[in-house]
């Protein structure tokens, strides 16, 4: 079965603070009714910095669409092969023994996508799958990781790199005062990230054995979670309502893990999208965990902030930097995002190490059939 491998992540140089975002935000916001209500959302979000590929001056002095877009295009390309590097490391193999990448992103635009751009410059085949998501927002990262199952499991003894570039602050827009935007300048930050599905495992892996996943859609809630593309560029729309969405999913999480002869609310670990203080604690409410388990996503969500698709592979990565677990351990990873979608997996835990050295990835990455014709 697959084993999704260690995480890299990669946050940029530039740091805002809460306390910071709170000192702009009076400034930007001063003597407008709206101000109460945007320092009130900013404090909420529990967020106690986040990391920019600008420095918040520069960011808040929007230059329009165009000039943003080509920073996102030269930063996600300046920022993505370290954490691509770093992730087939962890997965103890080379860029030729990738069969498929799955890019995820919802914060800019290119085309051809980043794939392309990655295939002809680090080395990996030329019959490289190329899958770009761009559209189903924070919950890509959990779908990413679904269709590397599918994939994988669709075509044996195949490899899937996942990479996510989520450059949020090319989005803020700071002369907007609607719900959606007074509550992105506080919450979300910047990041890439990068990850490997490797289709059988391997000598020395450690990773999650991907055994379910599953996507749900709320019904009718397509508008509750949205973008309105202006001449400024995306402008995030939130309705008041998605911060209850929880209660609906709770019951999804647990029909899927009791599918699988599992009981949701006595897993081993969880791995789950931060979108906000409030999801994580509903969420723990109507499964019935105590919130700690849902460490490893607070930890990204006061760090980082809301990173976007790139929330469950940091949480994931916390996950492993905390210690191994127990052979077999279950678990889950869930995203959420527009639609209202959920994008969740069920997986175990294994330790390569229990049974392996590990070695240098170049020494254990075996050689394989071409795979033009899989």
């Amino acid at each position: 079965m697959a084993i999704l491998c260690k995480p890299a992540v990669r946050v940029p140089e530039y740091v805002i603070t809460m306390e910071q975002t709170l000192d702009f935000a009076r400034k930007a916001h001063a003597g407008k009714p709206q101000l109460p209500l945007a320092l009130r959302l900013i404090e909420n979000t529990g967020v106690q910095k986040r990391h920019l590929v600008q420095p918040i001056e520069k960011t808040l002095d929007h230059p329009g669409f165009e000039e943003r877009n080509r920073i996102y295009e030269t930063e996600s390309k300046k920022r993505c092969p370290e954490a691509v590097e770093e992730a087939l490391a962890n997965a103890m193999l080379r860029a030729e023994d990738i069969d498929a990448i799955i890019y995820v992103s919802c914060t800019g635009f290119m085309m051809p996508s980043l794939t392309a751009w990655l295939i002809n410059t680090m080395g990996f085949r030329y019959d490289t799958r190329q899958l770009p998501i761009a559209q189903l927002g924070c919950a890509a990262g959990g779908a990413a990781i679904n269709r590397a199952h599918d994939f994988c499991a669709a075509h044996p003894d195949t490899n899937v790199l996942i990479v996510s570039c989520e450059l949020c602050s090319l989005c803020y827009q700071p002369d907007a005062d609607d719900i959606g935007s007074l509550l992105s300048d506080g919450l979300f930050g910047d990041a890439v990230a990068a990850a490997v599905v490797r289709g059988r495992g391997g000598p020395g892996v450690t990773g999650v054995q991907l055994r379910r996943n599953a996507s749900y859609l709320i019904p009718n809630t397509e508008d509750w979670i949205s973008y309105a593309v202006r001449d400024t560029g995306f402008h995030f729309q939130l309705d008041r309502r998605v911060p209850g969405t929880m209660e609906p999913l709770a019951p999804v999480l647990r029909d899927l893990a009791a599918t699988h002869g599992w009981d949701a609310a006595d897993l081993d670990f969880y791995v789950i999208h931060a979108g906000g203080p409030r999801i994580l604690d509903d969420l723990a409410k109507y499964l019935g965990v105590d919130r700690t388990v849902f460490r490893h996503s607070w930890g990204t969500l006061t760090e980082y902030g809301n990173i976007a698709s790139a929330v469950v592979l940091d949480a994931l990565r916390r996950r492993f930097e905390e210690g191994p677990l127990p052979a077999d351990a279950t678990g889950v990873i869930a995203g959420f995002g527009p639609g209202i979608t959920a994008e969740m997996a069920l997986g175990t835990w294994v330790d390569g190490t229990v049974r392996h050295h590990l070695e240098h990835p170049a020494a254990v990455a075996a050689p394989r059939p071409y795979a033009g014709s899989i």
